[in-house]
């Protein structure tokens, strides 16, 4: 039998109810990030409502809502952990009756916020260190989400195809994203100087974990401060550049769209209200028109 002190770790013990929950999650293929997100949700919702997580009503769920409504929360938060409650309650607990009370609601359509050439080149210049430099430029030089940029391993770079290897990406799905040969000698000056063995960007905390979103979109805001631009700027706005300048470029909408490995077109077409290059190209039919002269109209003879 072997000694107390030499046993492997046993595997850490969650509440009964939330290793169901995290079950059910991996039955389904949610992303490991989506499981901490339904998980983090789920934890607050219960916290607020003040009872067992087995306990929770369609009611309470409601409230909780309503709460962060009233602290000011945004639409897409708000709508995010109201699907993380209603999967709770439907698939975990088994309570299906009253869900559909628990509403997603309807979010505004913002134009998203887009950064000139300029002001991209500028904010990459200005990242704190170069570690980070390397990531926002494969955010910006192949269209990436910060998830997909975080988890990018050294194999995923392909120089003889010049493409990268998206593993995994949103909805679970893998594609390829374009290599470009300026990009490629960026990731290779930064892995001279890294040699991480696995991960293209790995953590402080060791080579063998990457850097975080949160870690990563930190990174971002100060680059954005110490390149002066005035706009709010997220880890996404480098995606929407990345986009507006393609189609600016004369790039096929269809062709950005499997760039960006959106599911629907119309999730794409948003950039083309993004661009007014775009805009201004387009020749408005009202220019074609021709117009027979117009007749002059006659005096009145004096009576």
């Amino acid at each position: 039998m072997a000694d107390a002190t030499t046993q492997a770790p046993s595997a850490p013990r969650f509440h009964p109810v939330r290793q169901r929950l995290i079950d059910d999650m991996t039955l389904r293929g949610f992303t490991l990030e989506t499981q901490r997100n339904y998980t983090r949700y789920i934890r607050s919702c219960v916290a607020f409502a003040h009872v067992p997580p087995q306990d929770l009503t369609v009611e309470q769920a409601r409230e909780y809502l309503l709460h962060l409504q009233r602290m000011g929360v945004s639409g897409s938060t708000i709508n995010a952990c109201s699907v993380a409650v209603r999967f709770f309650l439907r698939v975990t607990l088994g309570k299906p009756f009253g869900v559909e009370r628990i509403p997603v609601i309807g979010e505004a359509k913002r134009v998203p916020v887009v950064l000139t050439p300029d002001e991209v080149a500028r904010l990459i210049a200005a990242a704190p260190g170069h570690k980070y430099r390397a990531a926002l430029s494969v955010a910006y030089g192949a269209g990436l989400r910060a998830a997909e940029v975080v988890r990018l391993q050294i194999g995923d770079i392909d120089a003889a195809q010049m493409t990268i290897r998206i593993q995994q990406g949103k909805g679970a799905k893998d594609r390829f994203a374009k290599l470009s040969p300026q990009l490629l000698a960026t990731l290779r000056d930064w892995w001279r100087a890294c040699r991480s063995p696995v991960w293209l960007f790995p953590s402080r905390a060791g080579t063998l974990r990457h850097i975080t979103t949160r870690q990563f979109s930190r990174g971002c805001v100060a680059a954005a401060h110490g390149a002066g631009i005035p706009k709010r700027v997220t880890l996404h706005t480098l995606r929407h550049s990345f986009a507006t300048h393609l189609l600016e470029s004369g790039a096929d909408i269809r062709v950005i769209q499997v760039m960006l490995g959106h599911a629907k077109l119309e999730t794409t077409a948003i950039y083309t209200r993004v661009s007014p290059k775009v805009i201004e190209a387009v020749e408005s039919p009202f220019d074609r028109l021709t117009f027979p002269p117009l007749k002059t109209a006659k005096a009145s003879p004096p009576e």
